[in-house]
């Protein structure tokens, strides 16, 4: 089988840096397409891969999971894309077939391809001679290959830079607010945690009409790019109560709560901010293992709902272009998002910058 060659940031052990090394990829098989990456956004997922927050992962592994990029070729009986389509990647190819997927939600399939690999149970990469193993759809490569249904055309005139964001962040933060939340308008919403995702919430939640629109966050500078994208109120809940604000804001309680980070004591806030009949949307991955104590009466005495969301609870064949339309007609901000550009092989500057809070979004290129 021929196979294409080239230099790739590679997870050898988990706690450790990523190593640039000689990567082979196969040909694309049946139902498969190749994309030359051209941007690939750096979120906390592959942070908490990197680090083993997520558990024991398939090593050696090519992490990435948002990224966008022009299709190569295409495998025998793919017929959704052709070779120069401009694509964004989906960390969530569906079976097509189950319940899940037949209503839209193939975040959900009930039959995903195993951790690590494809849906026929092996990878298309190599490293020295051995297997390696996917992060989805392994965006820091500057080639991957990926099921036809992890890559949705789009239009040109977006950049594909900030196409990018669209296959993670974006669709998980606005889809979290419209879709999970089902967020209506004059509703209040608390979106608690301004990174990527948050963001994207906030913008969500201004897309929707609601009101107020309460960004929380324990760093400044975060908080001021909430408000630039739709927040009309911000907590630093490092110097203020962030329940006792929102509810002096909203006159008893939040309607909404997204939380877009991982720790169970921010949710446990989140929780104790909602009024009546209010809903927490839980879209932040805590590490596996993790448990959150709930007194059952919050819940129960007002009605209150706590619910999970995964991939904003989006279809990407809808839900990308859909996006997409929204930038090019100015109501979604995505260029404003993109912190600072970094070349593949900064990969781990791009990892630390994220992880100490220095970049809302960094974006790895490639030549």
């Amino acid at each position: 089988m021929r196979v294409r060659e080239f230099v790739a940031p590679v997870l050898h052990r988990s706690g450790e840096p990523q190593v640039m090394d000689i990567v082979q990829l196969q040909e694309p098989q049946a139902g498969e397409v190749r994309v030359r990456m051209v941007a690939a956004g750096v979120c906390h997922s592959c942070l908490s891969t990197a680090d083993g927050s997520f558990g024991e992962m398939p090593l050696p592994m090519i992490l990435g999971d948002e990224g966008a990029g022009v299709v190569e070729a295409v495998g025998e009986g793919c017929r959704s894309l052709a070779p120069g389509d401009h694509v964004v990647l989906s960390w969530a190819p569906s079976c097509g077939r189950c319940r899940f997927c037949s209503s839209g939600r193939p975040g959900i399939c009930e039959t995903p391809a195993p951790l690590g690999r494809m849906s026929d149970g092996t990878s298309r990469f190599r490293v020295d001679g051995v297997q390696a193993f996917h992060m989805g759809p392994s965006t820091y490569s500057p080639y991957v290959v990926v099921d036809e249904t992890a890559a949705v055309r789009v239009s040109r005139a977006i950049p594909l830079e900030s196409a990018a964001l669209i296959g993670c962040a974006v669709t998980t933060g606005v889809g979290a607010v419209l879709n999970t939340a089902k967020v209506r308008v004059g509703e209040s919403v608390a979106v608690f945690g301004c990174g990527g995702v948050g963001l994207n919430a906030v913008q969500g939640a201004a897309l929707a009409g609601a009101h107020p629109v309460i960004a929380v966050d324990v760093l400044e500078s975060k908080l001021d790019v909430a408000k630039r994208l739709g927040a009309t109120d911000t907590v630093h809940s490092g110097e203020e109560d962030p329940v006792e604000r929102i509810i002096s804001l909203t006159g008893g309680g939040v309607d909404h709560a997204i939380v877009a980070v991982g720790a169970t004591s921010v949710m446990d806030v989140a929780l104790r901010s909602l009024g009546r009949s209010g809903q927490c949307v839980l879209v932040g991955a805590p590490p596996f293992g993790t448990s959150l104590s709930v007194d059952p009466f919050l819940l129960v005495g007002s009605e209150r709902r706590l619910v999970g969301s995964r991939y904003g609870s989006s279809n990407p064949q809808v839900a990308f272009p859909f996006l997409v339309d929204l930038y090019l007609t100015g109501k979604l901000k995505l260029d404003e998002l993109i912190t600072t550009r970094y070349p593949m092989h900064k990969v781990n500057e791009a990892s630390a910058a994220l992880a100490s809070g220095a970049d809302i979004r960094g974006v790895l290129t490639f030549d």
